[in-house]
């Protein structure tokens, strides 16, 4: 049994996410012309059973060209087929970690770490620059921009300076870590510092796309989502397609809650996996609509100024709420609220097992053990919990953490100055 069907729609098509309007695959706007809301990209299943579609996947896997070397475009069928200029660095393959000592921490048995720290700008970003960058340069687009609190503005201005399109990013002017402006500005691209937050960065960023014709890539974009689908079903690749229990995540602007919904859905109907795993969105407590608004039912949309030690998530107005809510609810998620100090405790315990991750990226791990000791993840089940960035993207804190909070914090590994002689060394060694 093939996985196509019938139909005289063309191979890709994008239709509005909350009215059903649909436009062509080529239309550079990233809301509905009909009522404003966020479109999605449509693909049309192709003509080949499970196994030679899961033939082609692992044929691909390793090989030569950006189609292969890829771990985003390895799966094109499912991601913006037919398409042949493709602008990658390559990104994706990256690994599916375990350390004792992070399940011990956590109370899960067998936790497994998808590090998107990995990639080629330190951070999940570049799965979906790849595609809406090409998409970019596939439309045409004069310039290229987005909004961020870092990360998004890293992968872009990378992304940007490869396929030699001018790239505008918008951060605030202040809360964004050192590592991440820096690779901005590195890269090349024009870089706004918006006396702001996140939430102004990206209504001007809008403002620009429909007034200014700038090509807008934050994740609002539908072919960052695409994108962004390949961390589940690179995953799921890794996991020989067993569907794990749960997969834990941290949420800001809820791009990826919404990508990876996407991605399980789509993978279910193409056949490729018999279940959905359940979602677990993981947000900072300074930074929560999305978790109080799950708390009511998600009988309302909430706002909050954000304010979080987690920069990468510190979004108090996430944009892809609609795509989000409905990802939890068909993959019967749940959505929970971590505070600094357990993000802080999570990172030092993924730290310490020579892994690494930035702030946002140990909310999962956070999220993960109160989900455990709450008796939501129960024992023997398999999870995964997403890393989204580098150790490097965020010093600072890691810094202060170690060196400089008072109390010393769980974890703190505290440097110790000594003078130069071979006898403080021995002290040291037998403390």
């Amino acid at each position: 049994m093939t996985l196509g069907f019938s139909t005289d729609r063309p191979d890709s098509w994008q239709a509005c996410s909350a009215c059903g309007n649909e436009t062509i695959i080529t239309d550079p706007r990233p809301r509905c012309g009909n009522c404003g809301g966020l479109l999605e990209v449509h693909h049309r299943a192709p003509d080949l059973t499970r196994d030679e579609v899961l033939r082609r996947f692992t044929e691909r896997r390793g090989g030569r060209g950006a189609a292969a070397a890829s771990g985003v475009w390895r799966f094109q069928e499912m991601v913006l087929p037919g398409v042949s200029d493709i602008v990658s660095h390559p990104e994706g393959n990256t690994p599916l970690l375990r350390r004792a000592a992070v399940e011990r921490w956590s109370g899960v048995p067998g936790l497994a770490l998808k590090h998107e720290g990995y990639n080629p700008t330190g951070s999940f970003k570049d799965r979906g620059m790849t595609v809406g960058v090409t998409q970019a340069r596939r439309i045409g687009a004069r310039a290229v921009g987005c909004a961020s609190t870092g990360n998004t503005a890293a992968s872009l201005a990378a992304y940007a300076a490869q396929a030699e399109i001018p790239a505008l990013v918008l951060v605030p002017a202040e809360g964004v870590a050192l590592g991440k402006l820096a690779q901005s500005l590195a890269y090349g691209a024009r870089t706004l510092l918006v006396r702001g937050d996140f939430d102004d960065c990206l209504r001007l960023v809008e403002e620009a796309s429909r007034e200014l014709g700038v090509y807008l890539l934050n994740s609002i974009n539908p072919f960052r989502i695409e994108g962004q689908k390949t961390i589940v079903l690179e995953l799921l690749q890794q996991l020989g397609w067993e569907v794990p229990d749960w997969i834990v995540l941290p949420a800001g602007n809820l791009g990826n809650t919404s990508a990876f919904g996407k991605a399980l859905h789509e993978a279910e109907r193409w056949g490729l996996i018999d279940r959905q795993p359940r979602l677990a969105a993981v947000q900072a407590a300074g930074a929560a609509p999305f978790a109080t608004s799950f708390a009511e039912q998600f009988r309302q949309r909430r706002k909050v100024k954000a304010e979080t030690v987690a920069t990468a998530i510190r979004i108090g107005d996430p944009a892809s709420w609609d795509r989000a809510v409905r990802a939890i609810v068909e993959t019967d998620g749940v959505v929970l609220a971590v505070s600094d100090d357990e993000i802080l405790e999570a990172k030092a315990a993924v730290d310490a097992a020579g892994v690494g991750c930035e702030p946002a990226s140990a909310a999962s791990v956070a999220g993960a053990r109160r989900l455990a000791r709450e008796g939501a993840i129960q024992p023997g089940q398999s999870v995964v919990a997403i890393l989204t960035g580098h150790v490097l993207k965020d010093p600072g804190i890691l810094l202060e953490y170690h060196r400089e909070r008072q109390p010393s914090p769980p974890g703190a590994n505290r440097p110790i100055e000594i003078d130069a002689r071979l006898s403080e060394v021995e002290r040291v060694l037998k403390a």
